[in-house]
């Protein structure tokens, strides 16, 4: 897939062509990674899901102490697809804010403007329901507050990176015994029919789209079990798949473990195909948009 940069940025009130965008040397976010960022999906220029993904940007803020007005971001971010001319498109928001430029210290400056960076750009948010993929499987060597949207993202990089080098799609990861998440999605088995996701807290993510899923299995009469798996079950599993905002829900075909490789059929699951449908659902409802 090729990646290009998008036509137009917003930083710190003013829109950029990207080359225009420059930020400090002394930017916490530069020099620290101290920063937190957000990524919310558009179908045909519809947003989705926005004002969840807006409430976990705030959630994340609040947990580092970053003081950002984000009251106005609704219309940056329409902005944002406008003057992308995206508006018949599908893609996502990108959303990052720092700490802005202070001399360098380990603790906070007491007084700071954050940085703000905002733009749209064209992503392939169709067919997720035709792909079965191969993932990775490592250990998780995270730090201890994935719930925190931080763009301190090393240990993700790394573990996505190991994952991209054999091919594979994902690297999906294991913490004292259990399976946590991917190093860029939320992580779902089935088992009994049933569905089993690592509960919220501060070893995952609280994705948007996994809360979403849960909530169709909820109204749906799927059940839905929030309890982390341990690897020593993995042989009661029948279906594996993926969710994010841009994954969307994507099943997935075999773990590649270091010494062996688990396979989970030629055909993606019933339940996972199940889901797959009632978020389609979901996506037309919300807006008007079919992806089915």
């Amino acid at each position: 897939m090729k990646l290009s940069y998008p036509s137009k940025v917003y930083l710190n009130g003013e829109w950029l062509k990207p080359e225009e965008a420059k930020i400090s040397v002394f930017d916490r976010g530069f020099l620290f990674g101290d920063g937190i960022y957000e990524v919310i999906p558009f179908y045909s220029g519809k947003l989705f899901l926005l004002k969840e993904h807006l409430q976990r940007l705030r959630y994340s803020l609040n947990e580092v102490e970053l003081q950002c007005d984000i009251s106005d971001f609704e219309s940056i971010i329409l902005k944002a697809i406008e003057l992308t001319e995206l508006n018949a498109a599908d893609g996502a928001i990108y959303i990052q804010v720092s700490r802005g430029m202070a001399p360098r210290t380990h603790y906070f400056p007491e007084n700071y403007d954050a940085t703000v960076l905002v733009y749209a750009y064209k992503t392939n948010l169709r067919g997720f329901q035709n792909q079965f993929k191969d993932v990775l499987v490592s250990n998780d060597l995270r730090w201890h507050r994935c719930d925190i949207k931080s763009v301190s993202l090393m240990a993700n990089i790394l573990a996505n990176t190991e994952a991209k080098k054999s091919d594979f799609s994902e690297n999906i990861m294991i913490r004292d015994g259990y399976f946590t998440e991917g190093s860029h999605s939320s992580l779902f088995f089935v088992k009994d029919e049933s569905v089993y996701t690592h509960p919220n807290g501060k070893f995952i993510l609280p994705g948007i789209t996994r809360n979403l899923l849960i909530k169709l299995c909820k109204e749906n009469n799927i059940v839905i079990v929030e309890k982390a798996l341990p690897v020593s079950e993995l042989d009661e599993v029948t279906e594996v798949f993926i969710t994010g905002t841009t994954t969307q829900i994507t099943a997935i075909k075999n773990l590649h473990f270091p010494d062996r490789i688990i396979n989970f059929g030629n055909d993606i699951g019933k339940v996972t195909r199940r889901l797959q449908l009632l978020f389609c659902e979901e996506v037309k409802k919300r807006t008007g948009v079919d992806i089915s």
